[in-house]
């Protein structure tokens, strides 16, 4: 099972020594996600649970002020015995959707690719923005819910796992 680890520039510093990420929580396609979505393209319902990971980072930026302003996503292959389900209130709001627990830390050598911002000044300050509202939008703020969606306008990048080390440079 593909799932996709939010988590930040510095807490993927953290994790690359060591060559695995100790999250305990990450995105993957999951029956209440497919039932959400209403698709049976794997391809789509692997990208709204990107797209979930990546809101996922904003709150971890949001706890981490001295983190640089840009989201990062790991997708990893994991065996779906390290994978659990998500437990938490019966209702789930559209954000938790394809929410799992990981079972143990994750090898950074079963990473399929690394998903970032880009450096841009533009969109590092919209992910900054968004970072800040993040918490207010939860509670249904409208205004930060815009400023949480502009961020999600900005495509993470493709990072091949071998570019690691540029990318934390």
């Amino acid at each position: 099972m593909r799932v996709y680890v939010p988590t930040t520039l510095a807490g993927l510093a953290a994790a690359y020594p060591g060559g695995a990420l100790d999250q305990s929580v990450a995105y993957a396609v999951t029956p209440a996600l497919r039932e959400w979505y209403v698709s049976d393209d794997l391809e789509e319902l692997e990208y709204a649970a990107l797209n979930r990971a990546a809101q996922a980072a904003l709150r971890l930026l949001a706890a981490d002020p001295g983190a640089p302003r840009r989201r990062v996503v790991v997708a990893v292959e994991v065996a779906d015995s390290g994978v659990g389900a998500f437990v938490g209130d019966e209702y789930q709001d559209q954000a938790s959707l394809g929410r799992v627990v990981l079972k143990g830390p994750l090898p950074l050598a079963k990473a399929a690719a690394v998903h970032a911002d880009v450096a841009d000044a533009e969109v590092v300050a919209d992910i900054a923005a968004a970072a800040a509202v993040i918490e207010a939008a939860d509670k249904g703020d409208d205004d930060a819910q815009f400023t949480v969606d502009g961020a999600e306008d900005h495509e993470l990048l493709w990072f091949a796992t071998q570019e690691i080390p540029a990318l934390l440079a």
